[in-house]
């Protein structure tokens, strides 16, 4: 019976250690994806990607007519004076706008981008003389992405298509997020997930929605046709015609959607679909994101100044991949001789201690990936102490595995300062220290969890089967 607890043990160690090391592939389509969530690295490790941001000194032709409206169809200027229209050249930066206070509030806008998308680790900077905004990003597969949301201006309307009257536009958002529902495809039986962009509107937002949405709703008019068939019969027929108002919604003058209202607004919020219900995860995915940088961009505000995407470069880490299979290597060393010291020393309890070990190794491993803790070099160091201080731990439980309390007592006691270092780089705001405080926070948060369940049911097993 004693055995049998010990391979559950063992087998189940095992399963943990395929699951940190190699991961866990299922079929997705034709591919096979690893489901196990990867390492967030910081840029010494991943790399980074600066980018330039230079104020933009372009125009905007324009087109209106006699009266004023914006004609937003191509025409050639001799369709333009035959019309009457009149040509316009707008600069898309006006002279004073730019100015130091207005780059400052630009900077800010991409910060609360940046913090929005999750991305602690940036270095961002601001020539104040040009206006030129430089930042640098860690490398990895959003960074597209994210790098499309930094260099949009964002600046939202609510206009009449027709018209192309502004009806509401930044000043009147509250909050933007991204929401999940599930419905149908197309009426089947097939149920998927659809994903929503949720935009919440301020108090005067709220007033000016509604009074939009009794304004342009859906009318359905009736008419009467009366066709005379001879000199006493006339006969009547009534048709029903649906006639409608649109308003139309932009982000940097690009359409999102044009739309009537199918009743008034009152809550003061609209829930925009994004995409199709869909049951693939790829696909979903994809909405997720659309929906996600509409909601930072309207979240965050638009920026006074509209910027240019003038480098976008790709830094190598300074930390190369041989280096790193190399400090891989010797760690890997580290624990192979430090096991076989175990063995060695303790014979039968030194493989339960090594058991023991490589389980908190690769739980450890899963619990930084998951904790979303930001790997720096200075993060893989805490791993490597957080290992140490396992095996220090468990040598000294094998010695006197009849005073177990008493060592966990002393042991922890020992390490209270390391404890408050650690807790107290957790909070620091420079990304390789915190790095280091968060993998030492969870390390001695799972050594004694882990070490009072497993490694005290190794022992008391072992304790049972001598007895």
């Amino acid at each position: 019976m004693k055995k049998i607890k010990i391979l559950t043990i063992t087998l189940a160690v095992i399963a943990i250690t395929m699951v940190a090391f190699f991961g866990v592939y299922t079929q997705v389509q034709n591919r096979m994806e690893n489901q196990v969530k990867d390492y967030t690295e910081t840029m010494d490790l991943e790399g980074s990607r600066n980018i330039t941001l230079t104020v933009n000194e372009e125009s905007t032709t324009t087109i209106k007519d006699a009266e004023g409206k914006v004609i937003e169809e191509e025409l050639t200027d001799e369709q333009i004076t035959e019309k009457g229209y009149t040509k316009e050249e707008i600069p898309n930066n006006k002279e004073e706008v730019k100015n130091v206070e207005n780059y400052e509030a630009s900077k800010k806008v991409i910060e609360n981008r940046l913090k929005k998308l999750g991305v602690g680790d940036y270095i961002i900077k601001l020539d104040k003389q040009t206006g030129d905004i430089t930042i640098e990003l860690p490398e990895n597969d959003h960074t597209d992405s994210i790098i499309s949301n930094v260099k949009t201006t964002g600046k939202f309307e609510i206009l009449d298509s027709e018209t192309n009257e502004v009806l509401m536009d930044n000043r009147d958002v509250k909050t933007a997020k991204v929401m999940y529902g599930s419905g149908n495809n197309n009426g089947t039986a097939s149920t998927g997930t659809s994903v929503y962009l949720d935009i919440e509107f301020n108090k005067e937002g709220k007033r000016k929605l509604e009074e939009i949405s009794n304004q342009y709703v859906k009318v359905e008019e009736t008419t009467t046709d009366e066709n005379t068939n001879n000199e006493n019969a006339e006969n009547t027929e009534d048709t029903k015609k649906e006639t409608e108002k649109k308003i139309t919604m932009k982000i940097d003058d690009e359409t999102i959607m044009s739309t009537s209202f199918e009743e008034p607004v009152k809550i003061g919020r609209l829930q925009l679909s994004v995409g199709s219900s869909a049951t693939d995860s790829k696909t979903l995915q994809g909405y997720v994101e659309q929906a996600t940088s509409m909601a930072t961009v309207l979240d965050t505000g638009n920026m006074p100044v509209k910027y240019d995407l003038e480098q976008n470069q790709y830094v190598l880490s300074d930390f190369t991949a041989n280096e790193m299979e190399m400090g891989i290597y010797v760690v890997l060393a580290i624990i192979v001789i430090g096991v076989i010291v175990l063995g060695i020393k303790y014979r039968v309890l030194g493989v339960l201690g090594t058991i023991s070990l490589i389980g908190f190794i690769s739980i450890f491993m899963l619990v930084i990936r998951y904790a979303n803790v930001a790997l720096s070099i200075e993060g893989l160091l805490g791993m490597v102490i957080a290992f140490v201080l396992d095996y220090l731990l468990i040598s000294k439980l094998l010695a006197k595995e009849d005073q177990k309390l008493e060592v966990y007592k002393e042991f922890f006691v020992k390490i209270i300062p390391i404890v408050i270092i650690a807790i107290t780089f957790c909070f620091m705001g420079w990304t390789p220290i915190s790095s280091f405080g968060m993998v030492m926070f969870w390390g001695i948060v799972l050594m004694a969890i882990y070490n009072s369940i497993v490694t005290n049911s190794l022992l008391k097993i072992n304790e049972g089967k001598d007895k």
